[in-house]
């Protein structure tokens, strides 16, 4: 009977040590692959405005032979909030919710560009909360770039 309630009483403690240690070394793993999986859907935004912000200038070229537009007559808009800000020719078109200096650089990259044959559209956001600004850029050429990324590869 007293061999028989040895065999009955559970985990060790070194049992449980090493299930605990396979676990913490599998969240070590996972957690940082993690967040950098949502980092770059966060990006995404980006992507899909600059589209769209494209799209329009585009529409707006057509009608008119230049890309010189104000935002206004450009006729775009984010939709709820934003993690990014957008300039187009070096007007934001959204300042409000761009985190830190990030809206500044942007800015200053769209300005040197602004001319009838060309447009450049810039967005700027922060999307990890570090000191890092994560830029995108889209041209008449349909590139699409990242200029300064902000999720570590």
């Amino acid at each position: 009977m007293l061999n028989k309630m040895r065999d009955e009483r559970g985990f060790t403690l070194i049992e449980l040590m090493i299930v605990v240690a396979i676990i913490g070394i599998l969240a070590a793993i996972a957690i940082p692959n993690f967040m950098r999986y949502q980092a770059r859907a966060r990006q995404s935004e980006a992507r899909i405005n600059l589209g769209a912000i494209g799209t329009n200038a585009e529409a707006w070229r057509a009608e008119n032979d230049t890309y010189v537009a104000t935002v206004a007559q450009l006729g775009w808009a984010p939709v709820g909030n934003t993690r990014y800000g957008y300039s187009y020719n070096a007007l934001l078109l959204v300042a409000n919710s761009v985190p830190g200096n990030c809206a500044s650089s942007g800015t200053a990259q769209a300005a040197a560009v602004a001319t009838a044959a060309t447009f450049i559209a810039i967005a700027n956001g922060d999307i990890d909360t570090d000191a890092t600004c994560d830029v995108w850029q889209y041209d008449q050429t349909r590139t699409l770039s990242n200029t300064t990324n902000d999720v570590s590869s």
